[in-house]
């Protein structure tokens, strides 16, 4: 039987390991899982990097991939950073990148199959849920690198659009657990939410101070003044304890999502990793990117990067978890946005029992079609329910321009 080999590059190590982790246990799996399935005329071989968090590293690490290994396929990296700095490497070897992580938009790149929620799919829909209820004025962070400057420059627009303001913008460096300044600004501007777009021990340091600050002015407690991620996801609930309550959150997948394929993964998971184990959405993209790729081999008959590519944009395909169409024009995942809120525990019988969790409170009737560049929407609500001058998804297929001014 013929081995394929597959890159995986995640930071199992650094200052984002934690999510890092699951992206190499979701691939990890999924590998596992397609070689022992029967299914498939060929074996993928796993091919396991780790660029320690270093975004210089990337590059170097898909190179050896790609030129010692023979990788075709590389499944990985975390950061917008992190994939920006593999582009020129996947063009040279003529590889294919399978992103599988949220991220900023504003790209779509012939050698990369984007599988994580684009702006249209992840804080549009949690700005169309939050502003009504909250209000119009917000305070943004971010780690200082592509997704924190992009994601909070969406949120500058969205909130420009309808009549908001933005009272502070700020970024640390990646891995920066100095954020005393940004409480104290916080403090002193009251904003009605705050985005944060920090990642790792910067996201976590921040999130529980926060939580003092709520404990001395209830102004800031969750149900006044909550705290809004695009990113943050199971996999950190336990670094983050209580500091955690009442995040509320958007992503294509959480655990406590209630459909009978997400019950079978569950219990299938809980027999490998253990029963205390979380499900995020940074397992579940390597997870069903992994199997995405096995189906389009076997459909195609090869693994080259321009035979998968064609075979993924003709047609959805069947992962454990759910069908995945990849949308021809810009290689993004059609997908269901879900919008949570973090507590402290399920109730009996509900899983997972006893420890922190996402309940959802929000979702879309069925996959949206991506949108990186944001041109399918029309600035206006049209009467669908939202805040008038929020986004709304728009009937017509033919994109809508629209003017920004600076």
């Amino acid at each position: 039987m013929r081995e394929i080999p597959v890159g995986v590059l995640f930071s199992k190590s650094g200052s984002y390991s934690v999510i890092g982790q699951e992206g190499y246990w979701g691939a990890r799996i999924a590998i596992d899982e397609v070689n022992a399935s029967g299914l498939f005329d060929f074996r993928l071989l796993r091919v396991d990097r780790d660029p320690a968090g270093c975004a210089e590293a990337y590059a170097v690490e898909a190179d050896r991939m790609m030129s010692e290994a023979g990788c075709r396929h590389i499944i990985g990296t975390q950061t917008s950073s992190s994939r920006k700095e593999v582009l020129p490497v996947l063009e040279r070897g003529r590889g294919l990148l399978w992103y599988t992580t949220p991220y900023e938009g504003f790209e779509s790149h012939d050698r990369v199959v984007y599988t994580g929620a684009c702006p249209n799919q992840g804080v549009v829909p949690l700005f169309r849920h939050i502003v009504p209820k909250f209000g119009r004025s917000a305070f943004l962070v971010g780690s200082n690198y592509i997704w924190g400057w992009e994601t909070n420059r969406i949120a500058r627009e969205l909130l420009a659009g309808c009549g908001g303001e933005v009272l502070g913008e700020r970024y640390v460096a990646i891995g920066d657990e100095k954020i005393a300044h940004l409480i104290a600004e916080i403090r002193e501007t009251r904003p009605a939410f705050i985005l944060n777009n920090l990642i790792g021990v910067s996201s976590y340091a921040f999130l529980r101070a926060m939580k003092t600050l709520a404990g001395e002015d209830p102004a800031f407690a969750p149900d006044r003044c909550p705290i809004l991620s695009c990113n943050l996801t199971e996999a950190e609930l336990p670094v983050l304890g209580a500091a955690a309550d009442g995040l509320v959150s958007t992503s294509t997948y959480f655990e406590t999502l209630e459909t009978a394929e997400n019950a079978a993964l569950r219990a299938r998971l809980a027999s490998l990793r253990g029963p205390d184990a979380a499900i995020s959405s940074m397992f579940v993209g390597p997870y069903e990117a992994v199997w995405l790729l096995a189906r389009a081999i076997e459909a195609c008959g090869s693994d080259r990067p321009d035979d998968v590519l064609t075979e993924l944009c003709r047609r959805s395909h069947r992962t454990p978890l759910r069908d995945i169409r990849i949308d021809p024009q810009t290689q993004h995942a059609h997908l269901q946005p879900l919008i949570a809120v973090v507590e402290a525990g399920g109730p009996a019988g509900v899983p997972p029992v006893g420890r922190a969790r996402f309940r959802i409170i929000e979702q879309t009737r069925g996959p949206l079609a991506p949108d990186p560049y944001l041109v399918h929407y029309d600035p206006l609500d049209r009467g669908a329910g939202g805040t008038a001058g929020m986004p709304v998804p728009d009937s017509g297929k033919t994109p809508n321009l629209r003017l920004v001014s600076s």
